[in-house]
């Protein structure tokens, strides 16, 4: 990978997990100094959970301008940026790429996922459709959305990238190991970043960067999976008898959001309210960022969560919890074949799993020369440059303006305070209702991509009812 020296580029986001994925991708770039500018939104990331997001990335808050929609436009203008990372759920990449339509001098725009995408979803693909390269960060990943593509007819430029929490930590929070003692001892283990090495074949993460003596289970909690409430409970009640069972380890609930903090995703069922006051004192929450949980961590167990990777990078070994089975409206066919997968038991007992070999190559541990996304940035910015680049287009809405009005409203929430926006939500949100209604009258169980287990996408819309609108 080249470096980014003279290379101007911005990422626009707003909830947290894109924040510290758009932070962590950029800041592996050499010699690339990003911008971040937030819009405000009802999922902008707090104070507390920006400096999170940024925690070992090296940008700071001198790094970041929060603004809203309305200024968004002008300071873009004022940047002038070869390109522009936009990191937001679907709607929020569209609404943001008709902003970047309206610059003088458009740049390359990029999008992707901020974790694990597998199942590649059609709206994931047709919300980005219009940005001029789309990040993936595995091989599966990119089978996954090039098939899509195909079966949707869009045509969608896509490029590889390390999964940015694939990478080994390049320093410790705490511990007493230096920044080059901890790139030594991964360079030791033959591993470069975290990721496989072509001397390294089996793909294997880079050995343990924990404290000596780590013993926490570290709980991964995700709003999305599983969305079933008497799940959630099940969960809730495996996590207290592993803290029954051995009081002398901690089980850490890592959590994404405090009280009155917006998470990317709506908790319907939050595990501050099921475990409640009266849990055992050796069950703890805890809203430090994920890297650092995992410094005292023996095991990590997840659902589906991105944190598996994470943990895995940094040779933590880790359960994905398959209680409720393995199907894509859990997120979790990813872990066919890892060797991760493990019931209740399991994680009572702390009897953890390291991945297959096999596995990992496909599955975001693939070598580092294998990541060609900035090679791809940069040459897409050399056609713009030389005016060869295309214009991708965010078309208008087919509805006309109350419809436009909709989108940008259904994003900015109450920070829109047009008279349209107001209309527009007046009018749009029973009918969005009623439409999600006869959907799902409609969908017969079994009968479409969600429950297809032989292809690694989804056509129709997903279960989740997660509105971006709060």
């Amino acid at each position: 990978m080249t470096d980014g020296a003279g290379m101007r580029i911005v990422a626009v986001a707003d909830a947290d997990s894109f924040v510290k994925w758009s932070a962590a991708l950029l800041a592996g770039v050499p010699g690339l100094r990003p911008q971040l500018l937030l819009v405000r939104t009802p999922l902008t990331v707090s104070a507390s959970q920006q400096r999170a997001a940024l925690d070992g990335t090296g940008l700071t808050s001198a790094d970041v301008t929060l603004a809203d929609f309305a200024g968004a436009r002008t300071w873009l203008e004022r940047q002038q940026p070869d390109v522009v990372l936009l990191a937001g759920r679907g709607p929020f990449v569209r609404l943001m790429g008709r902003v970047v339509d309206q610059l003088p001098t458009r740049p390359v725009t990029v999008s992707g996922l901020p974790g694990m995408a597998i199942p590649a979803q059609r709206g994931a693909l047709d919300y980005r459709r219009h940005t001029d390269l789309l990040i993936v960060h595995s091989h599966r990943e990119r089978r996954a959305f090039a098939a899509l593509g195909e079966r949707i007819g869009v045509q969608m430029p896509l490029a590889l990238a390390t999964l940015p929490f694939a990478r080994g930590r390049e320093r410790l929070r705490s511990g007493g190991l230096r920044q080059e003692r901890v790139e030594a001892r991964i360079l030791a283990g033959g591993v470069a970043g975290g990721v496989a090495v072509a001397e390294r074949p089996s793909g294997a993460p880079t050995p343990a960067l924990r404290r000596p003596g780590a013993t926490d289970v570290v709980f991964a909690a995700q709003a999305l999976v599983p969305g079933d409430a008497a799940e959630r409970a099940d969960i809730a009640s495996i996590l207290v008898r592993a803290a029954e069972a051995d009081p002398s380890r901690r089980v850490v609930v890592k959590l994404r959001a405090r009280q009155g903090e917006a998470e990317t995703h709506r908790d319907r069922d939050p595990y501050t309210r099921l475990l409640g006051d009266n849990r055992p004192r050796n069950l703890v929450f805890s809203h430090e960022p994920m890297a650092a949980a995992l410094e005292t961590a023996a095991g990590l167990v997840t659902v589906s969560s991105t944190a598996a990777v994470e943990a895995l990078a940094l040779g933590v070994p880790v359960i994905a919890l398959d209680r409720f089975g393995v199907r894509k409206e859990l997120l979790n066919t990813v872990f066919v074949g890892s060797g991760l997968l493990g019931g209740a038991g399991e994680v009572v007992a702390g009897r953890f799993r390291q991945p297959h070999p096999g596995w990992l190559r496909d599955n975001y541990f693939h070598p580092a020369a294998e990541s060609d996304w900035w090679d791809r940035v940069q040459e897409l910015v050399a056609l713009r440059r030389a005016g060869a680049l295309p214009h991708r287009r965010v078309p208008a809405a087919r509805g006309g303006v109350l419809h436009e009005a909709w989108h940008r409203a259904s994003v900015l929430g109450r920070q829109d305070r047009s008279i349209t926006g107001a209309l527009a939500l007046a009018v749009g949100a029973p009918a969005v209702r009623l439409h999600s209604a006869w959907r799902d009258r409609r969908r017969s169980p079994g009968a479409d991509t969600w429950s297809d287990t032989t292809t690694d996408y989804t056509l129709e819309p997903n279960p989740f009812r997660d509105s971006i609108r709060r």
